[in-house]
């Protein structure tokens, strides 16, 4: 417990100091990669743009400019403030897609599958966060644990309590982090301590809204658990108020595991599949977002196409639940492409690590006979995770005017790192060395809003 107290002491004391720096113009060096397109839909060498010894100059929170240092550094005021990262790879920050960050303290649960889960641990740590102190202390641990993973923005589920949103979206803000959260709405199939009702569900959420969407980089989410915990009456009730914010996020779970479906198929008899029933109620749409969608029909797919909303892929939750596999192939390279971000899905997921889930997403992809390229995964983690998330004018990208969040990546952050480095051929193979090797220790530094959140070295 110190150890995590004193990482979160030097992340707030870092949050404090990046404040007070954003108006002073700031810059990192070193190598950096971007995405200018999508790797799924084109060649890997037209997607991404890299060069090497860069400088990402910052001001007012954004990206002033970037591109080679020779060229820029001549511009730079002399009070400018420069961290050079030599042998790095300067990224835009990490996008993690669908996490629970109430399941931080229940990480590592064993032996369940979905339903059974959900009873025997999820549902009973959840009830916990009726304590806001509880909800602040967790707050702080999993804020902590996504900077350290180079994770800058989090599409996050809280719990039935809206003070678990506050104190989320409190935490996220001492950062200056950008973060799309919501309150969990469920009305059934779960212990009373948890349930909501329909008109509670809108009237929280509504307040919820009121209060913080668009506040600093704070995003609201409505946000049902999934279709078994919420009533007919609670989807119209959340239907409504999705048609009163057309442009708000949305976010729950499909199609995840087997016994699920089936179950839903009984709750919904009138609606033709899983989809089906999110479409009745008005939450498909763009900027809504669903985790896992490993076992969607191709009707459902064309359905999420049609409709603008997007898929959160799990992996490492998928394989410990025991779920199965997502065929992503299927999803982004259809006729009718579906967008696709990468979510740690903690914490049935088991890394807060997106190099770690890039990880599992290549050994999803394997047990389809299509292997997911090192682009690609870079690309799901950054620039279409953002796109999928309908942010991608804000975040996911090193662009002149966007908001400057990065990830600092040591290439040879572990001795068996540095060993396998000096024998890589090219940078889709370095890049590949580090999402199979890497995790934390590979994050040498994170940035929001232009200023240091954490700096590995200073733990």
């Amino acid at each position: 417990m110190k150890i995590i107290a004193g990482l979160n002491d030097s992340i707030r004391r870092e949050g404090r100091a990046a404040r007070r720096e954003q108006s002073v113009k700031t810059a990192v060096r070193g190598d950096v990669l971007t995405f200018r397109g999508n790797p799924f839909r084109e060649a890997e060498r037209d997607s991404l743009v890299f060069q090497r010894d860069a400088l990402v100059v910052m001001e007012n929170g954004r990206i002033a400019a970037w591109g080679p240092a020779g060229e820029l550094l001549p511009s730079l005021p002399p009070d400018a403030r420069i961290e050079h990262y030599p042998d790095h790879l300067i990224l835009p920050g990490f996008i993690d897609c669908h996490v629970h960050y109430p399941q931080t303290e229940m990480m590592a649960a064993f032996g369940e599958k979905l339903l059974d889960w959900l009873n025997h641990y999820t549902f009973v740590t959840e009830q916990g966060f009726a304590d806001a102190e509880r909800a602040r202390e967790v707050a702080r641990v999993f804020l902590g644990e996504q900077l350290r993973n180079g994770v800058t923005t989090g599409c996050v589920f809280g719990t039935v309590h809206a003070a678990s949103v506050d104190a989320l979206f409190e935490e996220a803000s001492r950062h200056d982090l950008r973060i799309l959260a919501g309150k969990v709405c469920m009305d059934r199939n779960a212990p009373a301590a948890l349930l909501d009702t329909p008109l509670t569900a809108y009237e929280e959420s509504r307040a919820l809204i009121e209060r913080w969407h668009g506040k600093g980089r704070a995003e609201y989410v409505i946000t049902p658990r999934f279709a078994p915990t919420s009533s007919h009456g609670q989807l119209e009730m959340l239907g409504a108020l999705a048609a009163e914010f057309p442009d708000i996020a949305i976010q729950s779970h499909i199609s995840e595991n087997l016994d699920e479906i089936a179950w839903v198929r009984q709750l919904f008899p009138g609606c033709r599949d899983y989809a089906g029933v999110y479409q009745r109620y008005g939450l498909l749409r763009p900027r809504a977002i669903y985790g896992h969608g490993v076992h969607l029909s191709d009707a459902e797919l064309e359905m999420l196409h049609d409709s603008g909303a997007s898929l959160a892929h799990c992996p490492t939750s998928n394989f410990f639940l025991g779920s199965g596999s997502l065929n992503l192939r299927r999803c982004v390279e259809a006729e009718k492409p579906v967008k696709l971000g990468l979510g740690t899905d903690l914490g049935a997921g088991t890394s807060f690590s997106m190099l770690q889930t890039m990880n599992a997403a290549y050994m999803a992809s394997q047990t389809h006979g299509t292997p997911l390229t090192a682009v690609q995964a870079f690309y799901l983690a950054t620039r279409g995770g953002a796109e999928a998330l309908g942010i991608a004018d804000k975040v996911g990208g090193i662009e002149a005017g966007m908001e400057a969040d990065l990830a600092v990546l040591d290439l040879r952050s572990t001795p068996l790192l540095d060993f396998r480095m000096r024998h890589v051929r090219d940078l889709s193979e370095a890049l590949f060395v580090q999402m199979m090797l890497g995790d934390d220790r590979a994050i040498a530094a994170t940035y929001a809003a232009g200023a240091a959140v954490y700096r590995r070295d200073e733990r």
